[in-house]
């Protein structure tokens, strides 16, 4: 009996392993062509999305020029401008934007959270 669960089990996760690597073979790595104020205000809300509601500023050329975004935390400071804390030990987070069929998909890594880019054009990333 142990031995049919176990062969149940490997053929199960063979399985979920499979799916993955094919959903992963259909991405290739994209950047955004033609940017317009509606597909920025999309990324913007998609990255603010993936980090929980956090406001976000991105560049205007945030993925026109590479595949992979860096967000790092905005530090804190006081009412003279200075930091607050001599340290910042947030760790940035990584994003990468990927097309799938006619889809943009931003991919948070952290998370592996995916987020389709609505009014969005991307294309293969050289």
């Amino acid at each position: 009996m142990r031995a049919i669960v176990n062969a149940c089990l490997a053929t199960a996760l063979l399985s979920c392993r499979t799916a993955r690597e094919q959903k992963t073979a259909a991405e290739v790595p994209a950047v955004i062509v033609r940017p317009t104020a509606e597909s920025r205000a999309a990324l913007a809300q998609a990255v603010s999305d993936a980090l929980n509601g956090a406001p976000v500023t991105l560049a205007d050329d945030a993925f026109t020029l590479r595949s992979s975004l860096v967000v790092e935390r905005a530090r804190q400071r006081d009412a003279s401008g200075r930091p607050l804390s001599g340290r910042d030990t947030g760790m940035p987070e990584h994003f990468r934007l990927v097309k799938n069929g006619d889809l943009c998909i931003l991919v948070h890594e952290r998370t592996g959270r995916r987020f389709a880019l609505q009014a969005t054009d991307c294309v293969r990333a050289a």
